[in-house]
């Protein structure tokens, strides 16, 4: 196999715009096949060292070896990244382990500034006394998906990381753009820089999995986030000043098919060949159309390729706190 990588799927999105899928190790392959400093942003999730079953790869390293790698991806990425770019990072840990994300984090910010800290909520509980009766609720909400611990020590995860990191620390945002209209409307005369119905939404972000009946039709991955949290990504970095969005660890390819439906371009890296064939598919539904014969495909091969780097979201983690949890993006 290419060391650069091997060209699996280009389908093209108009305008000279296009969704590439490699089949490769991304810490060798990036800047080859993407250059240097042309990313305008990185969206991805990396496997979490947790115990998965890689093929491989061993994913129960000890920390220090887990985040030397975690620095060679960083080293990566910082190739790539243009000055003004934008590196979304999502990061999770069971319950037994939560200084875990924020030790990929700080080995992170050892090349990078680390500008926001954003909460990707999965479940939510909302009781019906605490918004009041404006609210119009007829009783408590339970809302998302969540895996439940077995365990009389741990509190069930609703929540992982989302960390944003930067060059400098100085990359505007439009904010705006995944905000959300004012609760009290007297909001929009009382602050002077409100201009209109509509808010900066935070770092809380609430994005639950969709309901599915059969996983191995509907999800055949065994850890993906929806293609709402890359693309709410995309949209707070600001779409005016992206032309390319890449990830490392594509899966499945959730962050594809977010670039895909806003129209800009994108480099996506897997070891897997059968799951870029699944992240193909889904770019192509979500453009609505079947593979055209201007679009490259290699023909699809079983076999596996060996690599450094682990495969993104490919296999499900065991937590010490007994819950079932899986790595990577998809």
């Amino acid at each position: 196999m290419d060391a650069a990588g091997t060209l699996v799927s280009e389908i093209p999105l108009g305008g000279g715009r296009s969704v590439r899928l490699f089949c490769g190790d991304a810490l060798t392959g990036l800047e080859a096949r993407v250059g240097r400093g042309v990313a305008d942003v990185v969206v991805t999730s990396p496997p979490y060292n947790l115990g998965v079953a890689y093929s491989r790869y061993r994913d129960d390293r000890p920390r220090e070896e887990y985040l030397r790698w975690t620095g060679s991806v960083r080293d990566v990425v910082q190739e790539v990244l243009s000055a003004r770019g934008s590196f979304f990072l999502n990061v999770g840990g069971p319950p037994s382990d939560p200084w875990l994300p924020w030790d990929v984090a700080r080995e992170v910010a050892r090349g990078f500034v680390l500008q926001n800290v954003l909460h990707w909520v999965k479940s939510i509980a909302i009781d019906r006394a605490s918004v009041g009766r404006a609210a119009g609720l007829a009783g408590d909400l339970a809302l998302g998906h969540y895996k439940p611990v077995h365990s009389a020590r741990y509190v069930h995860s609703a929540q992982e990381y989302i960390f944003h990191f930067t060059h400098r620390g100085d990359v505007p945002l439009d904010r705006l753009a995944v905000g959300v209209p004012y609760g009290d409307k007297s909001n929009v005369r009382r602050w002077r820089g409100a201009g209109a119905d509509r808010r900066c939404r935070g770092n809380t972000w609430f994005l639950p999995y969709p309901t599915i009946r059969f996983r191995a039709r509907d999800r055949p991955h065994p850890a993906t986030f929806p293609p709402e949290l890359p693309e709410w990504c995309l949209r707070l970095h600001g779409l005016r000043r992206t032309r390319l969005v890449v990830d490392p660890f594509v899966g499945i390819g959730a962050s594809a098919v977010a670039a895909a439906r806003l129209g800009v371009s994108f480099a996506g890296f897997d070891l897997d060949r059968e799951y870029l064939g699944v992240a193909a598919k889904r770019v192509r539904q979500e453009l609505g159309r079947a593979p055209a014969r201007s679009e490259r495909t290699e023909p699809g091969r079983r076999e596996r390729a060996a690599t450094s780097v682990p495969r993104g979201r490919r296999g499900t983690r065991r937590s010490s706190a007994g819950t079932t949890r899986a790595s990577g993006s998809s």
